[in-house]
């Protein structure tokens, strides 16, 4: 029976559910104590993501503490690179580093089509032991980062304030880049894929540093590619709802919609109703609290959540943070956002 499947699942397949869902991005990490206590023992940030048994005791920790409506899996959007032939490395404190940056058709040429069962199986077996665990309780979501992002990481060779070196390649060689984000969209398409096999039920795409282009831009390098990807999964997964994040996307909204995505997931800069507005009705929306608000009082952050889903009334909704929590987010605070969320439709009810 449907209404025997995870709430935040139903929710975005567009069925009527019973009270809004809710969960959190980066909800496992650095705002709480267990993990920080995790991390000392294991410095290294890929040993935490790709050792399954961390891996999966990351994974778990918010649904123990807080049992959201979904639970994420730990890992990071740069964990396919290694099964395509690009080290990495994530310095704290500095972010990812890759070992040699992507800048010439050489490269591109030599880069290897994605085994994920040969190169990931930890993501395989973390996300299987992760619906065990939960069942019904929670929908477990898979995430990936979409081709532009992972472009700009391994051409940049790193974070970046102006991404002045891939769009450089974009203006003088664009079909260099092309060609790059060709592999990225087959690529994470497979990745999708497997992660959906594995247990994934609901799965997010991170197009992070695509509201760095402007919309002509976006147009030619970010949409057709997040299209790309979104096609070759609902070919052979069209089941699987597929959340689209941009940060700073308001001026794109209409685009991303585009892309064949089931929910659009919003940044807080973009008010809700405003989103609700320029997107089409059978688009679903995801958001969008400002994830600064967890440091205010728990009566701000009721009125805001209260806020949010009541502008979002009528819509597919599930209610998310517009960004990823931020390190030093009080742990109490975390859970006012969890349990108001989670009551928040019988809170409405009451205020009107």
């Amino acid at each position: 029976m449907s209404d025997s499947l995870p709430l935040l699942l139903r929710a975005a397949r567009g069925e009527t559910v019973e009270r809004t869902p809710v969960w959190m991005m980066r909800q496992a990490g650095r705002y709480m104590k267990v993990y920080r206590e995790l991390r000392d023992r294991h410095p290294s940030f890929r040993e935490r993501s790709e050792n399954p048994d961390l891996s999966y005791e990351i994974s778990m920790q918010p649904f123990k503490a807080f049992k959201p409506d979904g639970v994420i899996l730990f890992s990071d959007i740069l964990t396919p690179l290694p099964g395509m032939g690009i080290d990495f490395d994530i310095v704290e404190s500095k972010g990812p580093l890759i070992q040699d940056p992507i800048r010439n058709i050489n490269q591109i040429n030599n880069l290897q089509k994605l085994e994920p069962n040969d190169s990931m199986p930890f993501v395989g077996e973390v996300l299987t032991r992760l619906r065990q665990s939960v069942g019904n309780q929670a929908a477990v979501l898979g995430f990936v980062g979409a081709p532009w992002t992972l472009a700009a990481y391994v051409v940049e060779g790193k974070s970046s304030k102006n991404y002045a070196v891939i769009k450089a390649m974009a203006f003088q060689e664009p079909e260099l880049l092309h060609k790059l984000l060709d592999h990225f969209a087959e690529s994470i398409a497979i990745y999708l894929r497997y992660q959906i096999d594995s247990g994934a039920q609901v799965v997010q795409m991170f197009d992070s540093w695509a509201g760095q282009l402007s919309p002509i831009d976006y147009d030619l390098f970010a949409a057709p590619y997040q299209k790309k990807v979104v096609q070759l999964l609902k070919e052979t997964h069209p089941e699987t709802p597929i959340i689209l994040y941009i940060s700073g996307s308001a001026g794109v909204l209409e685009r991303m919609a585009h892309t064949g995505v089931d929910i659009v997931s919003l940044d807080w800069t973009v008010d809700i109703e405003d989103g609700c507005k320029r997107l089409p009705k059978d688009v679903g929306i995801q958001g969008n609290v400002d994830p600064g608000l967890l440091f205010g009082t728990p009566e701000i952050i009721r009125s805001r959540i209260i806020d949010t889903v009541k502008k979002a009334n009528g819509r597919k909704h599930i209610l998310n943070l517009g960004h990823g929590i931020l390190p030093g987010t009080p742990e109490d605070n975390a859970r006012v956002f969890f349990e108001v969320g989670k009551s928040v439709n019988e809170l409405i009810g009451s205020i009107s």
